[in-house]
């Protein structure tokens, strides 16, 4: 019995979801390499940004997957750690502003 409910092992799986559906399986695999594309980013920087969002997201399957795909293009550990740097700020941040919110009922109730 696994320890954890994230196996490693599954990542490689990942095309399986799509036996249930292949039409929508292989829509979903041209958008998703369209996306990863060189365009107006480097493939680089699309990894860059695929790790610091898997980090954001904490899926533990695409910290695997874009801390490779970031090696193989060439970034390195200190650039791949202000990614996640990065991702973690705006998510405090995210969490703090929405304290305005919080902040704005209370002002409205406390009247």
């Amino acid at each position: 019995m696994s320890s954890s409910y994230y196996k490693p092992e599954d990542l490689p799986r990942f095309p399986e979801i799509g036996e249930g559906a292949p039409a929508l399986w292989e829509k979903f695999n041209q958008w998703y390499g369209a996306v990863f594309e060189e365009g107006a980013l480097s493939a680089r920087e699309k990894a860059l940004i695929a790790l610091a969002v898997a980090h954001s997201e904490q899926c533990p399957y695409c910290i695997d997957a874009y801390t490779r795909s970031c090696l193989e293009r060439g970034s390195n550990l200190e650039q791949m750690t202000e990614a996640v740097q990065v991702a973690a700020a705006l998510r405090a941040g995210i969490t703090l502003v929405h304290g305005v919110q919080m902040k704005d009922v209370h002002d409205k109730l406390s009247m």
